[in-house]
């Protein structure tokens, strides 16, 4: 989440009198995050997010994400859930960009996770997986392995003034993973993008996803490769270490509802390298290109390169065990 596009009272005036959610008291920038523009919106009657679109997110895909939530929100899966407007549509307009209003999920993100509470995040995945399943709705996955290249092109040489030896690592990386990524494994919905400000607690207990602007149908394993790497390294200093601690209890409460199959074992690495390049490449790009006017913190390019590094040393899934 972001502050890209700056609304003003007029704006909410608009939301109040198209939505049914009340007199709206109060509404405020939400700097986390690097993709959309978010508010926090206050009413009489209950706080809801605002999410205005930004490039990134097209049009088209838009459908796919509200039905996938309205959707595991009926599964009992807790999620955010699209709300629509008078003439019963989600999606509207702020400022000419795609918007949409949807409920605000009580907790908040935790700033690291302890074993414990990964056992019970690899759990709640499986359970959104199965979940998932039951929703007849597609979209391809349109930051996969085989869609990085053009980005990767696009970064140039000009990300080398971080590291002299990134562009060609990411060069190296993405004709290897490409070569090895495997062909047919378990697919379903993924929510793609679990980080841990995307993963809420409620009272020190969890209480759901967010932010799935990002899903799409993919191998469920890949899901779980994104989880090592944004759930299971711990920060030294200016380095990150990887805890076996937290990825054994994460892949072990995800295989307490759903086992993986003995080929997601025998390609895990090579998934958590494809999807450590992905973020490598996409915080690279965001690096170069987010605008100096943006309400954003940007994100280091230079964890993911540490991480990719990491999965090149080892081979084997159960050296993601302790």
């Amino acid at each position: 989440m972001a502050v890209y596009t700056k609304i003003t009272s007029r704006d909410i005036k608009s939301i109040q009198k198209n939505f049914d959610i009340g007199k709206i008291t109060n509404f405020k920038g939400i700097k986390k995050g690097i993709e959309n523009t978010n508010y926090v919106i206050k009413s009489n009657k209950k706080r809801y997010i605002l999410t205005i679109f930004e490039k990134r997110v097209k049009t088209k895909d838009l459908p796919f994400f509200m039905n996938l939530m309205s959707g595991l929100a009926k599964l009992n899966i807790k999620c955010p859930e699209p709300i629509k407007n008078k003439k019963g549509e989600y999606i509207f307009y702020v400022k000419g960009k795609s918007a949409c209003i949807v409920s605000f999920l009580k907790g908040k993100d935790k700033k690291k996770l302890t074993g414990k509470e990964c056992y019970i995040v690899g759990k709640s995945i499986a359970k959104l997986h199965l979940a998932s399943r039951k929703l007849r709705i597609y979209r391809k996955n349109s930051l996969s392995i085989s869609y990085l290249k053009p980005i990767i092109k696009k970064i140039g040489k000009k990300i080398e003034h971080l590291n002299k030896n990134l562009m060609h690592l990411m060069q190296i990386e993405m004709n290897n993973i490409k070569k090895n990524w495997p062909k047919k494994l378990p697919t379903g919905i993924i929510h793609s993008d679990l980080f841990i400000d995307n993963i809420f607690f409620y009272k020190n207990k969890f209480f759901g996803f967010i932010d799935f602007y990002f899903s799409a149908n993919d191998f469920l394993a890949y899901e779980l490769a994104t989880c090592i790497n944004a759930l299971c390294f711990d920060k030294r200093k200016k380095g990150f270490i990887f805890n076996s601690s937290k990825s054994s209890n994460l892949l072990k409460g995800y295989q307490s509802i759903r086992i993986l199959t003995k080929n997601e074992k025998k390609y895990f690495n090579i998934l958590c390298r494809g999807s450590a390049l992905r973020y490598l490449t996409t915080r690279s790009y965001d690096y170069l290109n987010t605008p100096k006017s943006a309400i954003i913190k940007i994100k280091d390019p230079l964890e993911y390169y540490q991480k990719l590094l990491f999965h090149k040393k080892i081979s084997l899934f159960k050296e993601y065990l302790n």
